[in-house]
C-alpha cells in the first residue's frame, strides 16, 4: 500500500501538475502586465493601510494568517532538500516558481474577496470553493466540494497536524530530550486555547508571532551571510550557472542533472509558498476590505516574503558556508550552516525557529480546514471539527504514519486542480477587475 501510494504521489506531483501550476502563473503574468514587478511597492504600502469594508480581520491579519500557514518547515527543510538533490541551481528555479506564483496568488486574493459570502454565524467564508460556485456557476458545485473535501483532509491528516507536530517533537527531542508524547499534548492544549476563539484569535496570534519569527530567522541568516560576505557573489554566480547546466559532484554532493535541478527547485518553491494550491485565499477572504484588487496585491506579497526572502536566506546560508557539499540533508543541513557561525547556539536557534514556523502552520491550517468543513457540512459542525483537529494534534507525538503523510501529500496536490481550473476559467474576471481598479486610480 505504501509503495502504491508513493507512486500515486509521484504521479500527482509530477511534471503535468508542476507545469500547470507554473503555466497558470506565466499566463496570468502576461495578461496582467507583470504586475508583481510594477505594483509590488504599492502592494507593500497597502499592507499597513487603514482597513475599509466588511470582514472579520484586518488585511494585515489576513496576510499574517496566510503566512502562518505557508511559512513552515518547508522554508527550512524543503530548501535544504532541494539543494541536496538538485544542487545550487535549484534555488534559481525556486525564484522562478515564486515570481510567477505571485501573479497566481494575486488572482486568488482578488477572487476571494469578489466572491466571498457569510455563513449562518455571520462570519465571512471564502476561497476557491466559493469562487468556483458563485463565479463559474452552480453546475460546478461538485468541483467546489472536491476542493473542500481535499482541504479538510489536508488540514486534519497532514500539513495541518501530523507533519508539523512531528517536526516540533523531533526537534525538541533531539535538542533537549523532551518526550514527543508530552510535547504533542502541550501543543494540543495551546492549539485549543487559540483556535476555539475563531479567526480573530488565530489572526491576533499570527500578527504577533509571524513578524517576530520571520525577522529573527532573517536576522540570523543575514549575519551568516555577512560573515561569509566574500563568498556571496561567487555563490550567486554558482546559483545562476548551476540553474542551466549539470551540477558536478563536489565533496559529499553526488551531482545533479539539469532536469533534477529544475524539478526540485520548482516543486519545493510551490510546496513552500502554496501559490495555486488555493489555501491562502481562504484567509484572504476574511480581510476587512471592499476592494478585491487591493487584497490581491496584499496576498501576492506573501509569496514574495515566503520564497524570495525567507527561502533565499536558507538557501544562501547553506551554500556560502559550504555545508551543501557534505552528506547532510534536510533540517540537519540547515542546522549545520547555523552552527558553523553560532556554535551550539546555532542548533538551538534553528530549533526555536522551526518550532515557531511549524506551530503557526498548525494554526493557519486549522482555519483553512474549518472553512472547508463549513462549506461541506454547515456551521453546526464547526465545534466538532475543532475538537477533531485538536485530537489530531495530540496524536501527532504518538504516531509515525508515513502512509497518512503520503495521503496528505496526494490530497494537497488534488486541492490545486480545481483551484487552477477556476483561476483559468475566471481569468477574464481577474483581468477586468484589475483594469477597472487601475484605470479609476
Amino acid at each position: 500500500m505504501l509503495h502504491l501510494l508513493t507512486q500515486v504521489d509521484n504521479l500527482v506531483w509530477g511534471a503535468p501538475l508542476l507545469i500547470l501550476l507554473v503555466g497558470t502563473g506565466i499566463y496570468l503574468t502576461c495578461r496582467l502586465g507583470a504586475l508583481q514587478i510594477t505594483k509590488l511597492p504599492k502592494a507593500f504600502r497597502l499592507i499597513f493601510s487603514e482597513d475599509q469594508g466588511e470582514g472579520d480581520i484586518s488585511s494585515f491579519g489576513a496576510l499574517a494568517t496566510a503566512l502562518a500557514a505557508t511559512v513552515g518547515t518547508g522554508n527550512i527543510v524543503g530548501v535544504a532538500t532541494a539543494i541536496t538533490s538538485g544542487g545550487p541551481g535549484a534555488l534559481f528555479w525556486m525564484w522562478m516558481a515564486a515570481f510567477f506564483g505571485m501573479a497566481t496568488k494575486y488572482a486568488e486574493g482578488l477572487l476571494a474577496i469578489k466572491y466571498r459570502t457569510k455563513d449562518e454565524n455571520g462570519e465571512v467564508s471564502g476561497g476557491p470553493m466559493y469562487y468556483i460556485l458563485h463565479g463559474m456557476g452552480k453546475k460546478w458545485k461538485p468541483l467546489a466540494q472536491f476542493f473542500a473535501l481535499a482541504g479538510v483532509l489536508v488540514a486534519l491528516l497532514g500539513i495541518g497536524t501530523f507533519t508539523q507536530v512531528n517536526a516540533i517533537t523531533s526537534s525538541l527531542e533531539n535538542s533537549f530530550g523532551f518526550a514527543p508524547s508530552l510535547t504533542s499534548i502541550v501543543l494540543a492544549i495551546l492549539t485549543t486555547l487559540i483556535i476555539f476563539g475563531g479567526i480573530q484569535s488565530i489572526s491576533k496570534v499570527s500578527e504577533k508571532v509571524v513578524p517576530f519569527m520571520a525577522l529573527l530567522y532573517i536576522g540570523a541568516s543575514c549575519w551568516i551571510l555577512f560573515v561569509h560576505r566574500e563568498a556571496l557573489l561567487p555563490t550567486l554566480g554558482l546559483v545562476f550557472q548551476s540553474a542551466f547546466t549539470k551540477t558536478a559532484a563536489v565533496g559529499g554532493f553526488l551531482g545533479a542533472t539539469l532536469k533534477e535541478t529544475i524539478q526540485r527547485g520548482i516543486a519545493r518553491g510551490v510546496f513552500s509558498n502554496e501559490s495555486g494550491l488555493g489555501s491562502a485565499p481562504i484567509a484572504a477572504a476574511a480581510a476587512k476590505t471592499k476592494e478585491p484588487v487591493e487584497q490581491g496585491l496584499i496576498s501576492m506579497t506573501g509569496t514574495f516574503i515566503d520564497t524570495i526572502i525567507i527561502c533565499t536566506m536558507t538557501g544562501l546560508t547553506i551554500l556560502v558556508t559550504g555545508e551543501w557539499t557534505t552528506t547532510l540533508s534536510g533540517a540537519p543541513l540547515t542546522q549545520a550552516a547555523f552552527s558553523s557561525i553560532f556554535g551550539p547556539m546555532g542548533s538551538f536557534l534553528l530549533t526555536f525557529c522551526l518550532m515557531l514556523f511549524a506551530f503557526t502552520t498548525i494554526l493557519g491550517w486549522s482555519y483553512y480546514g474549518e472553512r472547508c468543513f463549513e462549506f461541506l457540512f454547515g456551521t453546526k459542525g464547526i465545534k466538532a471539527y475543532r475538537m477533531i483537529f485538536v485530537l489530531m494534534v495530540a496524536l501527532g507525538g504518538f504516531l509515525q504514519l508515513d502512509l497518512v503523510w503520503i495521503l496528505a501529500d496526494i490530497v494537497n496536490g488534488l486541492m490545486a486542480l480545481p483551484n487552477l481550473i477556476a483561476l483559468l476559467a475566471l481569468s477574464p474576471v481577474i483581468i477586468q477587475e484589475t483594469k477597472r481598479y487601475f484605470s479609476n486610480k
